[in-house]
């Protein structure tokens, strides 16, 4: 019986400049070609995560795909769809860069011992990249903020249809049913001034109540027929009043008082920043 493979050290077995071998001899740097570019092949990623087979592997390339979309970084240059040759059998592969290989890794479930194992892998090794982002949590932030913002859009486009004639008025009720407060008092109480947004230092958890907030306040415009300023205000703050129940029953904390994180903006910087120097680290090897 083949030993089962390990290809990333705990952070008690191994450090960023000597990752120790495994049981199988290899590790994640094993598993490099360079080609034009340097890259790692999607299955062989799949494999080392754990994930028995690629359409299950699937859905974190495309959770991958959409945050390389979101850091406004070409995913066609990271994550290279390619016919793979192996044992005289072809099939379909991808391409992999070092961030995208970084990025599909956050994406996965922490659940499975596999993908923890390469997530303390990367947040050690990414340090020499100027990246200490831990787990898949900031990376989910950054999506759902991007979801919001397109909810926002379909939302405004709703309300007008419904004749809504001050939005900022309807806007402003969804965020008073949320947080018991109008946003300017919201923005004062969170400090939030110049460019910043109130949306930009909200949790995973914050953030997705908003998108639920919004996207459920449209269903109900559209499915209730409702018309007309004062009604749309109305039933927005409905909306909003109803999540604040739900976020203050399951986390026991009202929405006003979620903790606050780091800001998104920086993170992103951040993220494009790292993307850099790897892109930089590898093309010099």
């Amino acid at each position: 019986m083949n030993k089962k493979k390990t290809y990333f050290c705990s952070q008690n077995e191994c450090n960023m400049s000597d990752i120790q071998e495994t049981n199988s001899g290899l590790t994640f740097e094993d598993f490099k070609n360079e080609n034009g570019i340097t890259y790692w092949w999607a299955t062989d990623l799949m494999a080392m995560m754990g994930y028995p087979d690629m359409k299950s592997f699937q859905k974190v390339l495309d959770r991958a795909t959409k945050a390389l979309v979101s850091l406004q970084i070409p995913h066609y240059e990271n994550i290279i769809p390619e016919q793979r040759q192996v044992d005289g059998n072809l099939f379909q592969d991808f391409k992999m860069t070092r961030f995208a290989c970084y990025i599909t890794v956050m994406n996965g479930s922490p659940k499975k011992t596999e993908v923890a194992l390469a997530q303390a892998y990367f947040a050690q090794q990414t340090r020499q990249f100027e990246l200490f982002i831990q787990g898949n949590v900031e990376i989910d932030r950054l999506m759902i903020r991007d979801e919001l913002v397109e909810g926002n859009k379909t939302l405004a486009s709703a309300a007008n249809q419904a004749g809504v004639a001050d939005f900022a008025s309807f806007q402003n009720a969804g965020y008073r049913g949320l947080y018991n407060m109008h946003i300017w008092q919201l923005k004062n109480r969170r400090h939030i001034t110049g460019k910043a947004t109130l949306a930009d230092c909200m949790g995973r958890t914050e953030l997705a109540a908003n998108l639920f907030r919004v996207t459920q306040t449209e269903e109900r415009i559209k499915n209730q027929h409702i018309q007309g300023q004062a009604a749309l205000e109305q039933t927005h703050f409905q909306v909003g009043r109803e999540v604040r129940e739900i976020v203050a029953r399951n986390t026991g904390t009202l929405p006003e008082n979620l903790p606050q994180e780091a800001q998104l903006p920086d993170i992103k910087k951040q993220l494009k920043q790292g993307y850099k120097l790897m892109n930089k680290a590898d093309k010099k090897k």
